[in-house]
C-alpha cells in the first residue's frame, strides 16, 4: 500500500508504478465493496472537481459526477465550446485559474495531436492534480476499470492472454487511447498481449515498442497480426474495439474509406468460439451493435461489459481519494 499519491496527476498509467497502481485497485475493491454494503465514504467531503470536455461522454461525466457526490464532494461539468475557453482561454489559464478554484482537474481532450500536450500543459500550470479523462493517447480511467474486470472475472491476471483487436464500426473514426493504453498496462501485470489489426490501422510506433519492452521486462508475450481469427485463438480476454486509421491519414474521408474495407471484423458467436472456453468479451463502449460486434455476444454469458462500466466509477473514486485529499 503506498501512501505517498497526494496532488499526482494521472495523465498515463506509465507513469505510476505498479505498486502505486495496485494501491488504486485496492482502494478501488474497497470502495466498491462498501458501496455495495451502503456504507458511506465521504473522502472528499467539501472538495470539488472541474471536468473540462472538448468532446461528448456518456460514461465518463456520469461516472466522475457520481463518483465525487460519493465521496462528498462536487463536480462541476465545463463545456469548452459554451466558455471562454473556445475564445481564448490557453491551457496555462485554465491550469492556473481552476487550479485556485477547484482541488482537482479532469479533462477530456481527444484531438489528434492536440489532446495529451493541452492536458500536460495544464498539469505544468496547476497547484491541483490533472486527471486524463481521455486523451489523443491515453485513457487511464478506462484501462484501470478493464483491469480491475479482469482481476474480478479471472482472477490474477498473470499468465493471462488478452487479444486488443480492432474491429469495423460504422459511426465515426475512433480515438487509438484505448488500445494503446491496454498494450501498455497488460503486461506489467503478467498478460501475454496479442494485438491484432488490419495493415492500414497500425497504433503509434513508440507506443508500441514501449509495449514490447515492458513484455520482455516482465517476462509476458506481445505479438501482432494482422488477421482478426488468428488473434482470436486461445484468448482468455477479448477485447475488441474500432479505432480510426490515424497513422495513415488523418482525412475523415479517406478514413472512412479505409474502414469500409474490412466490415467482416465483425465480433460474432463463432469468432468467440476460437478464444478459451471461459473467456470474456471487453468493450469500453458504445458498441456499434450487429456492426462492431454481434448482439448476442454483446448481450451474451461471455460479455462482462457492464460490470465494466461499473468499475469505471469505482477506478476514478480510488484515484480522486488518493489524490485529492
Amino acid at each position: 500500500m503506498q501512501t505517498n499519491l497526494r496532488g499526482r496527476d494521472m495523465i498515463t498509467t506509465l507513469e505510476w508504478t505498479k505498486e502505486e497502481l495496485e494501491t488504486a485497485l485496492e482502494v478501488a475493491f474497497r470502495l466498491k465493496q462498501e458501496r455495495a454494503l451502503g456504507i458511506p465514504h465521504p473522502l472528499l467531503r467539501d472538495k470539488t472537481l472541474a471536468m473540462l470536455f472538448f468532446y461528448s461522454s456518456t460514461r465518463t461525466r456520469s461516472s466522475f459526477e457520481a463518483g465525487m457526490a460519493q465521496l462528498g464532494g462536487h463536480a462541476a461539468f465545463i463545456e469548452s465550446r459554451t466558455t471562454q475557453i473556445a475564445h481564448g482561454d490557453t491551457a496555462k489559464e485554465i491550469g492556473e485559474i481552476l487550479g485556485r478554484y477547484f482541488d482537482g482537474i479532469a479533462i477530456r481532450n481527444v484531438d489528434w495531436g492536440i489532446g495529451n500536450k493541452y492536458i500536460r500543459d495544464v498539469a505544468s500550470a496547476s497547484r491541483v492534480p490533472v486527471l486524463n479523462m481521455q486523451c489523443d493517447i491515453f485513457h487511464p480511467f478506462q484501462i484501470l476499470a478493464d483491469l480491475m474486470t479482469i482481476m474480478e472475472k479471472k482472477g490474477n491476471p498473470q499468465g493471462k492472454r488478452i487479444v486488443v483487436s480492432w474491429a469495423y464500426a460504422a459511426s465515426y473514426l475512433k480515438p487509438i487511447s484505448v488500445p494503446q493504453s491496454l498494450i501498455l498496462l497488460m503486461p506489467r501485470f503478467g498478460m501475454d498481449v496479442v494485438l491484432s489489426y488490419p495493415p492500414e490501422f497500425p497504433l503509434m510506433p513508440e507506443i508500441v515498442e514501449e509495449a514490447k519492452a515492458l513484455a520482455r521486462k516482465h517476462g509476458t508475450g506481445f505479438d501482432i497480426v494482422h488477421d482478426m481469427d488468428e488473434g482470436f485463438k486461445g484468448a482468455d480476454v477479448v477485447y475488441a474495439k474500432s479505432w480510426g486509421p490515424l497513422l495513415t491519414t488523418t482525412d475523415p474521408e479517406e478514413g472512412k474509406k479505409l474502414q469500409d474495407k474490412y466490415k467482416d471484423w465483425i465480433v460474432t458467436d463463432e469468432r468467440m468460439a476460437l478464444a478459451a472456453p471461459d473467456a470474456i468479451y471487453m468493450h469500453p463502449l458504445p458498441a456499434d451493435r450487429d456492426i462492431e460486434v454481434a448482439s448476442s455476444v454483446l448481450d451474451g454469458p461471455q460479455s462482462v461489459v457492464f460490470d465494466e462500466a461499473e468499475n469505471r466509477l469505482h477506478v476514478q473514486k480510488a484515484i480522486m481519494a488518493l489524490t485529492m485529499r
